[in-house]
């Protein structure tokens, strides 16, 4: 139970520091959904999600008013459908991305993630039909998320699916034009891809998750940046001790609305994710934070540490709070998202350079990153790769969510709306890597992989 001055300090994080849960999102299994008839396999899909997820929003707006935590998403994940479309007979598997959407208007979510193939090792045939599919799929969908785990620390980087990807991106951006590429910002490219993510757009329900399950998934950079101005000056134990404190009283938050929810719904409790998840709102920004450690701009000098003090402080103080911390954990960098590193982006002192150094210490990668749309399938395929490379050798998660915004060039901004904020087109190498991508084959695992 909280005590009266946690319920009093809570509300004020919520009031004035934009504390919030940024997601609940339902895992539902659809394994039992695959059927020699795609028609059949739809139709199984449907009714599957809409009767597990029919009161999903309901609930998750009742606990809002009760209270008084502001609920951001409700979301679904479901398995990938690479494994689940690939028992029937079709080529295309746009369909199934269409049921999909359907089933998650018809609940009321936003985001439905899952469009999903998993080939760090190698292809299957409903790999290569659903990877194939992807921009399609994106741009006749509204609510559709697809990712792609192309890597392992075991099995090390499926380059032929790297440079598939580069040419996937590509081909979305083009297709959603209109938008500025916006269905880019619904795919995401994978290393070492975690199964109960419940963050778009690379939310999927993992084969060894449970039929159904709730995760949660909390934010809250504007309430650690208020800590840390109260230890202005303070040394960097201190600093971290405070960030600590602050995420345990955020995770204790999402713990009780993940519990409730799952009470509500009649389905297990799965994961909080503590994500220090961004927003375009003022007071919101993960870059404010490291600037109040002392940076002036983030991407000066000290930023990769005081990045790494964050994310460890973060998960710290999360799996204190919660028995079941899994996820994303840490802080998250996307650009689009985040007013700090547009500004920083704005000003010159963030590059994509020096955020791939950022990814080697944060929960994610390079995320919503806007780039010229003259930017060729191949550079986006190498910086995939890089991505890949920093998320094989750490050991950690690491993903590329990037948008080559048609007709856009350096220093244009592209608005995609929402919590996806609008993205600064940032520049990237000219120097080519077409030979070096058209190799192809699979970079082998680290000698790290062998641990067992």
């Amino acid at each position: 139970m909280f005590s009266p001055f946690e319920v009093i300090e809570t509300i004020k994080m919520i009031q004035e520091e934009n504390l919030d849960i940024r997601t609940i999102t339902m895992g539902i299994s659809l394994r039992n959904c695959c059927h020699p008839s795609g028609d059949a396999a739809r139709i199984k899909m449907y009714d599957k999600i809409t009767s597990l997820a029919r009161n999903l929003v309901r609930v998750g707006e009742e606990i809002e008013r009760e209270y008084g935590i502001p609920i951001i998403n409700k979301r679904i994940a479901v398995t990938p459908i690479s494994l689940v479309a690939e028992s029937s007979e079709e080529e295309n598997y746009v369909k199934f991305a269409a049921i999909m959407d359907q089933a998650a208007e018809a609940v009321g979510v936003n985001f439905i993630g899952g469009f999903s193939a998993l080939v760090h090792k190698g292809y299957t045939g409903g790999d290569r039909r659903l990877i194939a599919s992807i921009p399609e799929a994106l741009s006749t969908t509204k609510k559709v998320c697809a990712s792609v785990n192309v890597a392992t620390t075991k099995a090390g980087i499926n380059m032929d699916a790297v440079r598939e990807m580069g040419s996937c991106v590509k081909e979305t951006a083009r297709l959603t034009a209109a938008g500025g590429g916006l269905g880019c910002c619904k795919l995401v490219v994978f290393a070492n891809v975690p199964e109960d993510n419940p963050f778009m757009a690379g939310a999927f329900h993992g084969i060894g998750e449970p039929e159904c399950v709730i995760n949660v998934g909390v934010s809250g950079p504007g309430v650690v940046k208020s800590a840390l101005e109260k230890v202005k000056g303070a040394d960097f134990g201190t600093v971290s001790e405070t960030i600590k404190k602050t995420a345990f009283k955020i995770t204790r938050m999402g713990q009780l609305v993940a519990q409730e929810a799952s009470r509500r719904l009649g389905v297990p409790f799965g994961i909080v994710d503590l994500s220090l998840a961004p927003t375009p709102a003022i007071g919101d920004s993960v870059a404010h934070i490291l600037e109040e450690m002392g940076l002036e701009k983030c991407g000066a000098p000290g930023t990769i540490a005081a990045l790494a003090l964050l994310n460890d402080a973060v998960k710290k103080g999360g799996t204190m709070a919660s028995s079941y911390v899994g996820g994303l954990s840490g802080a998250f960098i996307p650009v689009s998202e985040d007013a700090g590193m547009i500004d920083a982006v704005g000003r010159g002192a963030l590059t994509i350079e020096k955020l791939e150094a950022m990814t080697s210490v944060c929960s994610v990668g390079l995320d919503m990153i806007v780039v010229p749309g003259s930017t060729s399938a191949s550079t986006i395929a190498a910086i995939i790769a890089d991505e890949a490379a920093i998320g094989v050798i750490n050991n950690k998660t690491t993903a590329v969510r990037i948008i080559p915004a048609p007709g856009k060039e350096v220093g244009d901004l592209v608005e995609f709306g929402g919590l996806l904020g609008s993205g600064p087109v940032m520049p990237v190498s000219q120097y080519g890597c077409e030979e070096f991508i058209g190799r192809g084959g699979r970079i082998p695992a680290p000698i790290q992989s062998l641990r067992n």
